[in-house]
């Protein structure tokens, strides 16, 4: 074989090589994004998990008033999910008048705890 034609087979086998990595680079990088979503997901599952089994155990099991420091850890750990509507619906509950208030927003923040899990 000729020297040119050496060179056209190596450049030609170059080429092909930079395509055939470009698009494992692409498809790794859409499975990279999918893998990184699923794990935020899971994160965000585990923290309004944890907090509902807080609330459960701390509030709703309760046999007498909740105490400062219990109060102080279920504030903390909902302010930690970083979710505006379970914040919202938190401060509606912590703020309840009457005992009959209370129970309903205790039902919607429950509601709204359980729309925040994802399954997938």
């Amino acid at each position: 074989m000729t020297k040119q034609k050496i060179t056209l087979i190596i450049i030609l086998v170059l080429f092909l090589g930079c395509i055939f990595f470009g698009f494992k680079y692409f498809s790794l990088q859409k499975e990279l994004r999918k893998a990184q979503a699923t794990l935020e997901t899971q994160k965000t599952n585990e923290k309004v998990l944890e907090f509902t089994k807080l609330f459960i155990e701390k509030v709703l099991k309760a046999e007498t008033e909740v105490d400062f420091k219990t109060r102080l850890k279920l504030e903390t750990s909902v302010r930690d999910l970083e979710d505006q509507e379970i914040l919202n619906q938190w401060q509606k509950f912590v703020n309840s008048q009457t005992e009959n208030e209370a129970q309903n927003n205790v039902k919607d923040l429950l509601e709204v705890l359980v729309t925040k899990i994802k399954v997938k």
